[in-house]
């Protein structure tokens, strides 16, 4: 899975602009925000595309372990089928195939904790994805609406862009300490 891109260079590059040619000083700490929303946007993006792509080849070690107990089932039911038409023409079992029995159990029980444990795993890995796509989604709405602050001149708009720059830093604090 790749990265989320955060596409906000002009933006931003339009917020320097205005803050360069404006004589009001809240501009300029508009300009200064949204740098660092668009530095955290990135950091929040990068470790978003990290636990999708660790996520996925989780699931695809379970998916290997499933396919790996499947394989042994279907030598097991082989074996137990030799077994059991031995046994019905009288003739003798190895004791080496009832043992081969016993281990095919025994290993298919180790594989499927194996595979249940790449399932977890890969579980934790998407949630946190979303934790760190909400936070990537939270700091571009910031973003955007700092741009809305600087084009119609109202500091109302840069104080929900700060609520949601607010929102995308506790979605990436909560992605790191989850």
């Amino acid at each position: 899975m790749e990265e989320q891109e955060v596409p906000i260079e002009k933006v931003q590059e339009h917020i320097a602009e205005h803050a360069h040619m404006s004589a009001e000083k809240w501009i300029s700490a508009v300009a200064l925000t949204t740098a660092l929303l668009a530095a955290l946007a990135a950091f929040a993006s990068l470790l978003s595309g990290e636990h999708a792509n660790e996520g996925m080849i989780s699931e695809i070690k379970a998916a290997n372990q499933w396919n790996y107990y499947q394989a042994k089932g279907i030598k097991s039911a082989q074996l137990r089928t030799k077994v059991e038409i031995l046994e019905a023409l009288g003739h003798p079992v190895a004791p080496t195939d009832t043992n081969k029995l016993a281990g095919y159990s025994k290993e298919q029980a180790e594989i499927k904790e194996s595979a249940d444990n790449h399932e977890k795993t890969a579980e934790a890995h998407m949630q946190t994805h979303l934790i760190f796509a909400r936070g990537v989604t939270f700091f571009q709405i910031a973003i955007s609406i700092a741009a809305i602050s600087i084009l119609t001149k109202k500091r109302m708009f840069w104080g929900v862009s700060l609520g949601f720059g607010g929102l995308g830093i506790v979605s990436l604090l909560h992605g790191l300490l989850w």
